[in-house]
Parts: structure tokens; C-alpha cells; sequence
């Protein structure tokens, strides 16, 4: 018999995705691979209940060959903390099958999402790439990571997915922006120095890091971001904008036309330190994160995943 393409496999689950049809996708994908040998010569499956679930299976997940998400940004976020904490020996491949509210890594990797059976035809005809981490003191994340009014919108987010909301992708994202935006806060003064040389200070509404180009459900906050060049991409306000201003730009980000505007700088960077003068909203992936001090690095060519053919 020929040798499967993905070896032994474990798949990931979150039976909470899409308010409860996690459960009956996961079951949908199941079957599939179950009729098809052909791509994995064993099949087990975990369903997760809680943020950190995924990263408490590291050391079951060195058993196999590789590991089969289905779910969303999160529950990405937790596998590739739980990965990460092996030796590089040890690490299996990854594949997504996009079932989240968001998806954003999902359009990184140009993989269909809210669609099991279509997602999982993409990774069959995929290839294994690495791609870049990015690690916010000792969390890594996939996708973005954020402090001040976007990463507010970000926790706000995942607060309304875990009460039972049935908005998705971007008509939650801004749904929460205008409550959060309408707060009227006055930012979060910090200092930043950029791969340990440049410096800089600020007073932080938006305050994003990016692997790929979009968070929130398809905002294009990074629009030039690549998993591929080994740098992270930033998008801050270099000056304070009316409430009013915050609103437009927050409204033009989600088809990267903010880039243009006066009060948005967009950079590029290996590592940096920031310090807030108090704790901000923080998240990595949509997963609340704490601190004043942060050190965040990209880490190039980390994470083994299928990526679909282009």
C-alpha cells in the first residue's frame, strides 16, 4: 500500500465554532478523510472546549504527523503555541480548515473557508511552506497581534462569539469597533525602540502587528504583510485623531485605504520593545494578553503548514 500523504494525523476541533456547528463539521470532516486513506493512514480526534486547550496538547501532538485544525483564529493561535513548545524534531505539519468568525489566517493562506469539504480539497492539493511567527514575550502568534482601541475591538469580539452572537467576519469586527470607538478614550502613552536602535514615542489608539495583512474579519490593516519575508509589519497612529477621524479611519482600514492618511504610519521591522506607562487592551490571535512590557520579534520560516497550490 502507497504511503499516505499526511501520515498520522490528529484533527483539532471546536465543536463551539459557528455557534455550535463546530461539532457537525468536525463529524463532516471525519467522514471524508475516513473514506479516503489515501491522505492519512490514521485518524484521531480531539474536540476543544476553552482557550489553551489546544496548547495543552503539545506533547500528545508529537505523535503525529500531522495536525488538522477546524475552527478559527484562535484555536490556530492555540495549536501553534502548543507546537511551538517541541523540539523542532518533533513538530508536525500543520493544515487549517478555516470554521472561525474571523478566518484571517485562512486568507493569508488562501484557504476557503465556511467550507469543510471544499477547504479540505485545497490542503489536499497543497504543499508543506514554512511560514513566520510572530512572539509577543513567550506567546507566539499567527496572525496579529494588537494594543489599544483595535485590540479592544478584537476582545470585544470574542466576548460577543463565546455569548452566543450570531454576526461574523468583518459585520462583527465593526459592530464592536463603533461601541469601542465611541468610548472617547485617550490613548495609552508608550515608547517603542525598533530592532534595538530606533526610537520613538506615542500615545496609542491603534497599535497593530501583523504576519498577514488582515484582522478583524477581513481588514486590510497591513495590506503589504507576508508569512513569507521574515519581518513584521505595524500599523500605529502617529498622532492622536479626533474621535470623528478615528471613526473614517477605521471605516477606509477595512479596504487598506487608511494607509494613505496623515495620522497612520505603516513600518516594517525584525523585533521591538515596547512600554507602556499603563497595562492597554492587548491580544494576540483575538486571545487576551497582559503586560506594560512587551518584546516582540518575527520568527522566520517557524511553522510547518499546507498551503494550498497558487
Amino acid at each position: 500500500m502507497a504511503a499516505s500523504k499526511w501520515g498520522r494525523t490528529l484533527l483539532v476541533a471546536n465543536p463551539l465554532a459557528h455557534s455550535g456547528e463546530g461539532a457537525e463539521a468536525a463529524d463532516a470532516l471525519d467522514s471524508a478523510l475516513a473514506q479516503d486513506r489515501s491522505l492519512v493512514s490514521s485518524l484521531d480526534v480531539i474536540h476543544t472546549h476553552k482557550p489553551g486547550d489546544g496548547a495543552a496538547l503539545s506533547v500528545r501532538m508529537a505523535r503525529y504527523d500531522t495536525v488538522l485544525v477546524l475552527g478559527g483564529d484562535g484555536v490556530m493561535h492555540d495549536v501553534a503555541n502548543g507546537v511551538m513548545a517541541l523540539p523542532d524534531e518533533d513538530r508536525p505539519r500543520l493544515g487549517l480548515v478555516p470554521f472561525g468568525t474571523g478566518n484571517d489566517y485562512a486568507r493569508t493562506l488562501g484557504i476557503p473557508f465556511e467550507d469543510v469539504l471544499g477547504s479540505l480539497e485545497a490542503l489536499r492539493g497543497g504543499t508543506d511552506r514554512m511560514l513566520d511567527l510572530g512572539k509577543a514575550n513567550d506567546v507566539y502568534f499567527v496572525e496579529t497581534l494588537s494594543f489599544g482601541y483595535d485590540a479592544a475591538i478584537a476582545l470585544d469580539t470574542s466576548r460577543r462569539r463565546q455569548e452566543g452572537t450570531r454576526q461574523r467576519n468583518a459585520g462583527l469586527f465593526v459592530t464592536s469597533g463603533m461601541r469601542i470607538f465611541s468610548d472617547n478614550h485617550e490613548g495609552w502613552p508608550y515608547e517603542v525602540l525598533f530592532d534595538g536602535a530606533e526610537g520613538l514615542s506615542g500615545n496609542d489608539q491603534v497599535f497593530a502587528v501583523q504576519i498577514g495583512p488582515t484582522y478583524g474579519g477581513g481588514f486590510k490593516i497591513c495590506p503589504k504583510a507576508s508569512p513569507y519575508d521574515g519581518l513584521l509589519d505595524i500599523c500605529y497612529n502617529a498622532i492622536t485623531p479626533k474621535p470623528a477621524t478615528a471613526l473614517v479611519l477605521f471605516g477606509l482600514a477595512r479596504g487598506g485605504l487608511h494607509v494613505g492618511a496623515k495620522t497612520i504610519r505603516i513600518r516594517q521591522t525584525r523585533r521591538f520593545t515596547i512600554w507602556f506607562e499603563s497595562e492597554p487592551p492587548a491580544q494576540a490571535d483575538g486571545e487576551r494578553i497582559s503586560g506594560t512590557t512587551f518584546e516582540v520579534s518575527c520568527v522566520p520560516e517557524a511553522l510547518r503548514v499546507i498551503v494550498p497550490a497558487s
